[in-house]
């Protein structure tokens, strides 16, 4: 069913592989919230001479980075919580965000970014809160995303 979606519409799927193995995971998922990733380019301008408007000239494009996080799990993420400090930097990480209609099926091609582990951040420690623990990573996008 076509239509307007809403922010909880999306399956967002990351892979972070080893840095010695582009094929090995280290830790691969559905992850619960994405942010960044904007297509953004510089706006240069031309000045021709006699006072007359100014002509745009368009610029080179570039993508922000990615930060993404989901709810810290002992048994999915503690294992591999060295691996991605030890990652971060130069492992490749691949990143998938699916749109899906209101039943929750796939609706049209994903939106894909590769790109480089920047940083990883383990839940912070606080003894008077109960907060949800969330891990997050930052993705440094290489090129383009794809869909």
């Amino acid at each position: 069913m076509p239509g307007p979606t809403r922010q909880d519409t999306y399956n967002v799927s990351v892979t972070v592989f080893r840095p010695e193995n582009s094929k090995v995971a280290i830790i691969k998922g559905t992850w619960d919230k994405l942010t960044g990733g904007e297509v953004d380019s510089d706006d240069t301008k031309y000045y021709p001479g006699g006072m007359v408007d100014p002509i745009s000239l368009g610029g080179r494009k570039s993508v922000g980075n990615l930060t993404i996080s989901r709810l810290y799990r002992l048994e999915r993420d503690h294992d591999a919580a060295q691996a991605m400090i030890n990652a971060a930097g130069k492992s490749k990480v691949t990143v998938s965000k699916q749109p899906l209609d209101l039943d929750g099926n796939s609706s049209g091609r994903p939106i894909v970014y590769n790109g480089i582990l920047k940083r990883v951040t383990f839940p912070e420690v606080d003894s008077e809160a109960s907060g949800a623990g969330m891990i997050e990573i930052e993705v440094t996008v290489d090129g383009f995303p794809t869909s």
